[in-house]
């Protein structure tokens, strides 16, 4: 049994942006790049950040072999700032993963601290960091997670989906200074579908932990994100005016508003 992760011992940074889901497989990581490249078409200086410990796949969804990956970061090789790798179409920053390493999956809270505190320190660097936090509520994911201002929950109408981002959710809120949570529903086959699964998520929310958490984006069915994702590309250097890009844009366009 996961025992709870201790409190971080640094504050969080007020530009760094979590993206969350609970469960895997409902389009997070495709989010969290597409959210980035669009931070950075906007002119700010962007940092992606792959905090899906043990597995990894940013680097392999837009095709990159970094020289340098967090393996080194944590193993003691390397500072974090210099495991960085640039997206040059995208023209934003990415500290990958490493994919299928038991060991990284299995880092404790304690282990993780170091590189926490060396990502806050990072994040002075950027006008955003995005990290791509891993599925469920495992200790990595705590410590990460507890680095944002704010965690956007990505789900979609799978009732797994929805009862593993209401755990997520419950996380969040009922720790000391909880981040701001807002929902995006992801995958959603038409912009009232949409609305009814985060009507779901949000009953759930104020029923049982007296919480209400804001809708900030709904992202509809795209084929062109299953096109871009097999090409290794983003979508918005693929097919920027499709309607998956064009909801997510929209999303980006309120985060930008409220930096």
């Amino acid at each position: 049994m996961n025992t709870p992760a201790p409190k971080p011992s640094i504050l969080r940074a007020d530009n760094i942006i979590a993206v969350a889901s609970g469960k895997g497989g409902v389009g997070k990581t495709w989010f969290s790049i597409t959210l980035a490249h669009l931070f950075a078409r906007a002119g700010r200086r962007t940092l992606l950040f792959d905090g899906d410990i043990g597995l990894a796949n940013v680097d392999v969804q837009l095709g990159l072999t970094p020289k340098y990956d967090l393996g080194s970061v944590f193993s003691g090789q390397r500072k974090m700032k210099d495991a960085i790798t640039h997206y040059e179409p995208g023209n934003f920053d990415i500290l990958a993963g490493r994919s299928g390493s038991t060991s990284m999956a299995a880092l404790g809270a304690n282990r993780m601290m170091p590189a926490a505190e060396q990502l806050v320190e990072l994040a002075g660097q950027y006008d955003f960091v995005i990290i791509d936090l891993g599925a469920g509520i495992e200790q990595h994911v705590q410590v990460m997670s507890a680095l944002a201002s704010k965690v956007l929950v990505v789900l979609t109408d799978e009732p797994t989906s929805l009862t593993d981002a209401y755990a997520f959710i419950k996380l969040c809120v009922t720790r000391e200074n909880p981040p701001a949570v807002q929902i995006v529903v992801n995958q959603a086959a038409s912009q009232k579908e949409g609305e009814a699964v985060y009507g779901a998520i949000k009953r759930a929310a104020e029923n049982f932990l007296k919480y209400s958490p804001p809708l900030i984006g709904i992202i509809r069915k795209d084929n062109k994100v299953k096109d871009s994702i097999r090409s290794q590309s983003s979508i918005i250097e693929k097919a920027p005016h499709t309607t998956a890009a064009s909801d997510v844009a929209a999303i980006s366009i309120k985060l930008l508003t409220t930096e």
